[in-house]
Order: C-alpha cells, then structure tokens, then sequence
C-alpha cells in the first residue's frame, strides 16, 4: 500500500490515496484502511452520537418470540436517529451551503417518474403493506415544502422528525449494515467513425435484442478476445462511436453513460440502452483470483500499470466479464437512471429495484471522499437526503447502494474511492 497522510478534522478524515474504481471492485468488502478512516472517524464523535446507534435496533424479546414471517421484511419502522448537540454530521449541511436546488431537482424527477403507468406497475409489489405510491408521492411533495420553508439543517431535521416514519433496510447482516460503492459519468474522446486511431467500439442495441435465445451469446462470443470481431458476427452494423482505448467503451459499459468529445470538436452523450443476460464480473476479481494481486491494497494506477506491461492480458481478463451492454445516442442530455429521469450529483442513488421503492426519498449515512483545496481525498462522515432512481448490474440485496457523484475527472476519483459501510433509510409521511 501506498504511504498515507492523515490529518484530523472533526467528522472528518484527509488522506492521499490513489484512485481505484470501485465499480472493479464492487464484490469486496471495505478494505482495512477504508475501516480504519471510518474508526478514526467515530473516534472523534462522542459515545452516544457514534454509528453503532444507526444501525438496526434489536427487537424486543416478546417480537422475536412471535413466529418468522415466511419472507422476512426488508425495509423495518422505526424511531427517528436524532441528532446529537455534538455531531452534526447528522445532519444534511450541504443542501443550505450549495446544493438545495440540486435537491429539489431530483425530487422534481421521482415526482414526474411517480406519475407514470410505470409506476403504477411498479408499485403494485408494495399492496398490502404500509408503502403505496400514493404514500410516496404526498411524502416528497411533503418534504420539498419542508426543504423550501426551512433555512438551517438543523430546523429541516427537526421537521422530518415530527412528520416522517423511518423504514430501515436491514442491510447484509439484518442489523442495518449497507455496503455504499460510488458511480459517475466518464469523459472521453471519441469518433464517429473508425479510423487507424479509434479502432474499438461501442455498439447500438439490436432491434431484434429481445428475441435473442438465451443464453445469449457471451462478450467473447460478439466481440472477440480482442474486442475487435464485432463486426463479423451479431454486431455488425451497430457500431456507434469508436475509442481509442479498449478500457474506454469497456468502462462506459461498467458506469453506463458516458459524456463523448468527438473528433470533429462537437460533444454528445450515450446512455444504456440494453444488456445481455449475464452477471457483471470484475476484472479487479479475476486479476485478484490469479494470483496477479493481493486484494489488500489494488487499486486503479496498479491495475492500468499491469495492463501498460501487459496489454495482451486486456484479451485475457475483459473476456470474462460475460455481460456486455448496449447504447444510444443522447445528444448532450444528464445521464439517465433506471427509472428513465436524470440522475442528480450526489442526490441519487442506485439500488436493487426488486426491493426498494423507485423514486423515492432516502436518507444514506456513510463516510464518503470529498476533494479539499488541497486536491487531498478528504472522508467526511455524512448524511444525504436522496432519490432512488437507479440500478445496477452489482447492486443486488437490501445492503448495497450505489451513489451518484457526477461527472468527469473529479467525480471518477471520488467514484474510485467510495467503498464504506453505512445506513439506508427510507422516510415516509406518518400515516398512510
């Protein structure tokens, strides 16, 4: 690993760390010296405001004695986590220092998405229970009132207090614990067209995409070990833009959209527009499952230095992945989540569409990177009021969101970083 400079602020953590994408090595658990920022974190905060105190509460014996419900709940009520006089990392500072109107966009979205006949399908799942699309709808209308009346963090926390109900996921471990990873949107230079320079594509969905038999054919199978024999087999013809780097449409792939300098000095974006029926593997697993590296310490700069050295090895580990994603053309617009609205700069969050409700209000906690004047990684242990407007590939189970951070360099290097453990809330209106 490489030497690490740590400087101590309150609730928050400075260090100079390379940057890994985490989306390479989303399947890990935190690494120990991401558990030890988060240590040193909670160190500085007093007993009774530490983290251990957001987590699941333990139920009652007379509630555990009750027989288990077939399919045990993902999301479980609870009381408010009030906040602490001595910890305001509770609270959600950055909407009254930067970022209300960023806030009040992405409620904007889930509303538009929550009037959709998609919607209405999708929250069928939920009858029977206490969350309704109805619920959802008056919440956030609810709370964009409370985010627009009030002035200071402290007073919008008092109010969510009084008027909503928390609904905690359980987390890996049924005790809260979530996994947080980060995503962004990268930025590449691109061509419309093949030249001797730009030799690697990415693909248009095919037409007949959904009557494909399955198992569908693998990424080695429609591209080839190179990457390049897409255009003698199912991908001919649906070339859309053309890279310079294998590793470029490949991470495009991996994020899912993708903001495009061309050539010719004009600029586009290209956002999912399908995917075949594989699983995501990760080239940090397979390069960790080799033997290439140890799992303690890999990341980004050591992962590019092995493929600089070794560019024949992009045929070998690329390949495994088996999943491999389609695109359109967007023409400039924000980069799209799984519910068809733009996803907001760290106001948005992906997770596992099969158990959470889309579009709606959360609130996640966890130490994530931030970038000082410095340009030193600064961990600050937070709490975000977000959307849920995404999914992904990796984020399966009630423990694992993925969070939006933008666009561009900075938000890779943050993206690269993200890998902590934390809480997911859901908050709803009381009443139903």
């Amino acid at each position: 690993m490489n030497k690490q400079k740590f400087t101590f602020q309150f609730t928050q953590f400075t260090i100079g760390l390379p940057v890994f994408l985490s989306s390479w090595l989303s399947w890990v658990t935190p690494l120990n010296y991401q558990i030890q920022i988060l240590n040193e974190i909670t160190k500085m905060i007093p007993p009774e405001c530490q983290l251990s105190k957001w987590n699941l509460p333990i139920l009652p014996n007379e509630k555990q004695e009750k027989p288990k419900p077939e399919k045990p709940p993902i999301l479980i009520s609870r009381l408010p986590v009030t906040c602490c006089e001595y910890d305001s990392s509770c609270l959600d500072n950055a909407i009254y220092e930067k970022d209300r109107q960023q806030l009040l966009t992405a409620i904007d979205y889930s509303l538009k998405y929550l009037q959709t006949g998609r919607a209405v399908k999708a929250y069928k799942r939920y009858n029977g229970t206490e969350i309704s699309q109805e619920r959802v709808i008056k919440s956030l209308l609810r709370f964009r009132e409370i985010v627009l009346t009030t002035k200071s963090p402290l007073e919008l926390q008092q109010m969510i207090d009084k008027e909503f109900v928390y609904y905690q996921s359980v987390g890996r471990d049924n005790q809260g614990t979530v996994l947080f990873t980060a995503y962004y949107e990268p930025v590449y230079v691109a061509s419309r067209q093949r030249t001797k320079e730009f030799i690697y594509p990415a693909y248009r969905a095919p037409n007949d995409l959904g009557s494909w038999a399955k198992p569908h054919p693998t990424r080695l199978e429609l591209e080839g070990a190179d990457g390049l024999q897409g255009s003698k087999g199912k991908l001919k013809g649906l070339e859309l833009f053309w890279f310079r780097d294998r590793l470029e449409p490949y991470m495009i792939q991996i994020q899912g959209s993708g903001r495009l300098k061309l050539t010719d000095g004009t600029e586009t974006t290209i956002g999912y527009a399908g995917n075949t029926a594989y699983s995501y593997t990760s080239l940090g697993r397979s390069l960790v499952e080799d033997g290439k590296f140890a799992l303690e310490g890999l990341n980004m700069p050591k992962i590019l230095d092995y493929f600089r050295k070794y560019p024949q090895d992009l045929n070998v580990y690329i390949p495994r992945d088996r999943s491999f994603v389609f695109f359109h053309e967007t023409h400039g617009r924000p980069a799209q989540g799984s519910i068809s609205v733009p996803v907001t700069p760290e106001r948005s969050i992906a997770t596992d569409k099969s158990l959470m409700p889309p579009g709606a209000l959360a609130l996640i906690r966890a130490p994530f990177p931030y970038i000082n004047n410095s340009k030193k990684v600064e961990y600050r242990l937070v709490s975000r009021y977000v959307l849920d407007q995404d999914t992904g590939g990796a984020i399966k189970g009630p423990g694992r969101v993925d969070y939006f951070l933008g666009t561009g360099k900075d938000a890779g290097e943050r993206a690269g970083l993200t890998v902590s453990n934390g809480q997911l809330f859901y908050l709803l209106l009381k009443g139903k």
